[in-house]
């Protein structure tokens, strides 16, 4: 089944730059060139990846990307001029699955693209094999992989993709630290660098879903310097 990307960028010459190379891998693409417009394109087309810039008309990337993220789980890629760091976790922490900053290389843009809809194919592959072991409970929290949702002390947790896989990876080894590196390569299916801050940000974001206490997690806790653990 050909794929479908959204591509929502004011810049006419960079999105029309962007669906060449798109079109030359095989994929469908859709083109905005506001956030109006890209918004409502999701809700009325089957949408598999977005690629978003920030700087965009009406209606800017990041609150494009909150409202997708409250109604799609589908791989959402941030490209942007704004190349500070803050912006970076911002993107990270409202859903986005990666940030490239202007001026970028098409190619390097495609190898992010096909590495997003690989992590998909092979979660989806490992739901259908793992079916044996499709549930995790532990201490409020009920995860099922069949349905891809997360019931948190009797409520429903709305995870990303990419923080449903990471919660799943420390609640089925409750009390084990899983390092950062061990985390990304999982869940990245990608080789771990120092330095990589990316595990960090979304176990922000997940934190912050569950109200967990500014520096004091009473589920997901930090082992400086080793990793991660749920307990």
């Amino acid at each position: 089944m050909i794929k479908t990307v959204l591509v929502a960028d004011d810049d006419k010459e960079i999105a029309e730059l962007i669906e060449v190379y798109l079109k030359n891998e095989g994929y469908s693409v859709v083109k905005c060139y506001d956030g109006d417009q890209a918004i409502k394109t999701v809700m009325n087309q089957t949408i598999d990846l977005a690629i978003i810039d920030i700087m965009m008309p009406k209606i800017n990337g990041f609150d494009v990307c909150r409202q997708i993220r409250k109604m799609f789980n589908f791989p959402i890629i941030i490209l942007s001029a704004k190349y500070e760091f803050t912006d970076k976790i911002n993107g990270l922490s409202i859903g986005a699955d990666d940030y490239i900053v202007k001026p970028f290389h098409p190619l390097e843009l495609m190898a992010r693209i096909k590495s997003q809809f690989r992590r998909v194919e092979i979660y989806n592959e490992q739901i259908s094999k793992e079916e044996c072991v499709n549930e995790i409970s532990y201490r409020g929290i009920i995860m099922n992989k069949n349905t891809h949702k997360c019931i948190f002390n009797g409520e429903e947790l709305f995870l990303t993709p990419t923080e449903f896989e990471i919660l799943w990876i420390l609640c089925a080894e409750p009390g084990q630290v899983v390092s950062s590196e061990e985390i990304f390569e999982k869940v990245w299916k990608e080789k771990y660098y120092e330095g990589n801050k990316t595990v960090m940000v979304h176990i922000r974001h997940i934190r912050d879903k569950m109200n967990e206490p500014l520096g004091k997690p009473r589920y997901v806790k930090t082992v400086w310097g080793v990793g991660y653990k749920v307990e």
